[in-house]
């Protein structure tokens, strides 16, 4: 595992938001993104709840590398969930730096 100084890329959440939002432009055929946008909203936010569900039962289960791996899935949707509202990671952090500030 990595430390929160041991960042790989820290660009690239702002990458594959780029590229989801490639994928919700241009809706390639095999595209696993663009089928979800086609589908819309609903979907989209049942599989964000489903991943939210995997990823607390691998935290019971206290499994590490599940863990990892359900982190990258609900943080994958839910970057497609705030792209179906035309919503950025962006938007997010100014929310969570707004309420840093306000704490105490």
């Amino acid at each position: 595992m990595t430390s929160d100084t041991d960042i790989r890329n820290p660009d690239f959440l702002w990458q594959l938001e780029q590229i989801i939002a490639e994928r919700k432009r241009t809706a390639p055929e095999n595209s696993y993104t663009a089928s979800l946008f086609a589908r819309g909203g609903s979907r989209i936010a049942q599989k964000l709840g489903e991943e939210g569900v995997e990823l607390a039962i691998a935290s019971v289960e206290n499994d590490r590398q599940n863990i990892v791996s359900e982190s990258a899935d609900l943080v994958y949707h839910l970057l497609v969930l705030l792209q179906h509202h035309g919503l950025t990671i962006a938007d997010v952090s100014a929310e969570l730096e707004r309420r840093h500030g306000q704490a105490s």
